[in-house]
């Protein structure tokens, strides 16, 4: 790498890092809750770049000590061991480079948050439906696999199995970075339940992944929102179905509305509401920064166009697709049974080399 630019901009970051952490301590930014969750997430993406750089400024101070006592030692045995000390302190610095290159990308300022999935039935049907549900399941074993947490609010049922509509919370670290590469419309090839003669058909559904907007990032207006309550549906028993706790919110200004269902208490179900709502109303404006970047990089196809086919399932062969890397696998039981860990792994490293192109470290 450039090392004289790099490690000035460390310089500056390392320095960013202190001052970030002397404002955290400071009374006046404890007492502005908004202030202080701020320049807590900029803390916590500051240290690992810090971290790695004390780490690549010990091992280059290791390497000139090596280098310095090879000028001076006359024993055979004692210069040999400092020759293949310099050797393998030389292939931790490059490692270590490299890694400094990966942490100075800039990411996406909300890799971190949780995330509202929703996965809608598309083309295709009742067979959309029942591909849905398989998608729904897909995640919901993805999810367990990294011990995050996943919350139904709301859920609409197919006709002949599946859903027509789900929409979820998911909480767990960096839930929205892993998750947001699945954003799209989910293609799949297979022969219905339905089908009698045996035919291949072609449906599909899309996903939408939404970064969780926190209470501070919006402030909503309660003028501005006309709730509607009525019963439940779906399952839950009878006095889910038979009680008002459903809640309707409509943000009268944008016209969004969402709804919230799971809970048997309205209360519950109006703050679940809430704050999907928010997450909403912050989005329009976060997709302004998405259709930025989404010409840029053909891994963010997923999130800069949300009706752009990313994926195709075919059965029959026993295969993945995902279009906007050309990558395929041939374990598609294993990957709707929530194995997809290395599709999205891939699709990390794809985005990460063309934002490295773009950064020009």
């Amino acid at each position: 790498m450039n090392e004289d630019r790099i490690i000035l901009k460390l310089e500056g970051i390392k320095q960013k890092f202190e001052e970030t952490g002397l404002q955290i301590a400071d009374p006046v930014v404890i007492a502005d809750m908004k202030k202080f969750i701020e320049l807590n997430r900029e803390y916590r993406e500051l240290e690992p770049v810090v971290s790695a750089f004390e780490r690549y400024k010990l091992t280059v101070a290791n390497i000139e000590s090596a280098k310095e006592l090879l000028k001076i030692e006359k024993d055979d045995e004692m210069c040999k061991m400092a020759v293949t000390e310099i050797e393998n302190l030389e292939i931790q610095r490059a490692a270590i480079e490299e890694e400094i290159k990966l942490l100075l990308i800039p990411k996406d300022p909300q890799d971190n948050r949780n995330a509202i999935l929703e996965i809608r039935a598309g083309t295709g049907g009742n067979e959309a439906s029942i591909f849905a549900g398989d998608l729904l399941r897909m995640y919901i074993k993805f999810i367990e696999t990294k011990g995050w947490k996943i919350e139904i609010t709301n859920i609409s049922e197919g006709t002949a199995g599946g859903f027509k509509e789900v929409v979820a919370k998911v909480s767990g670290s960096g839930v929205y970075g892993i998750l947001k590469y699945e954003s799209g419309v989910h293609r799949v090839q297979r022969v219905p339940q339905t089908e009698t003669q045996g035919r291949i058909h072609t449906s599909a559904a899309s996903v939408a992944v939404l970064p969780e907007a926190e209470e501070f990032d919006i402030e909503l207006n309660e003028k501005d929102i006309r709730k509607d309550i009525f019963c439940s549906s779906g399952p839950g028993g009878q006095s889910v179905n038979t009680t008002y706790s459903a809640i309707r919110l409509t943000h009268i200004p944008t016209g969004t509305v969402v709804q919230c269902q799971d809970e048997k208490s309205q209360m519950k179900n109006y703050s679940k509401a809430l704050a999907e709502l928010r997450t909403r109303i912050y989005n329009m404006e976060y997709q302004k920064y998405i259709d930025e970047i989404a010409g840029k990089r053909k891994t963010m196809v997923s999130t800069g166009d949300r009706s752009a086919k990313i994926r195709t399932y075919n059965y029959p062969q026993s295969r993945v697709t995902d279009h906007r890397i050309n990558y395929t696998v041939y374990n598609l039981p294993s990957f709707m049974n929530g194995d997809i860990s290395e599709i999205i792994k891939q699709l990390q490293i794809a985005e990460n080399a063309e934002r490295l192109k773009e950064s020009e470290l």
